[in-house]
């Protein structure tokens, strides 16, 4: 799998991160990291715990790293869960559903993610 290959499975926007890092070799470094954040486990475990300061923290900081990677799905659905989760407001109606959403995205992410990875012997 290529990393454009990796952009298209994880509903992300190759050509605007390449526009901004100029560079495939930069680019696959960082998105090779995604996997290494542990923003995401940081959201789960916050929101579990009724932490939702938090939870704002980790969903804030998935969403800028999926902008400045261009990963277009996760970027908002992260984006929508951060807004519902700011200033630690209390847990509206569909939240639950955002949650599931971010989930989705992030395993679709991780999956691409892992995928090239296999193929470029990381």
């Amino acid at each position: 799998m290529t990393l454009k290959e990796c952009y298209v499975s994880l509903n992300g926007d190759y050509d605007e991160v390449m526009g901004r890092l100029r560079s495939e070799r930069l680019v696959q470094k960082f998105v090779l990291k995604f996997l290494n954040d542990g923003s995401y486990q940081l959201l789960l475990d916050s929101l579990a715990a009724g932490d939702r300061d938090e939870a704002f923290r980790a969903a804030h900081t998935i969403k800028g790293v999926c902008a400045n990677l261009g990963f277009t799905s996760l970027l908002g659905s992260s984006e929508k869960l951060t807004e519902a989760l700011r200033d630690g407001k209390p847990a509206q109606p569909g939240e639950e559903e955002l949650i599931a959403q971010v989930k989705a995205d992030y395993a679709c992410a991780r999956q691409a993610i892992e995928a090239f990875q296999e193929g470029v012997g990381g």
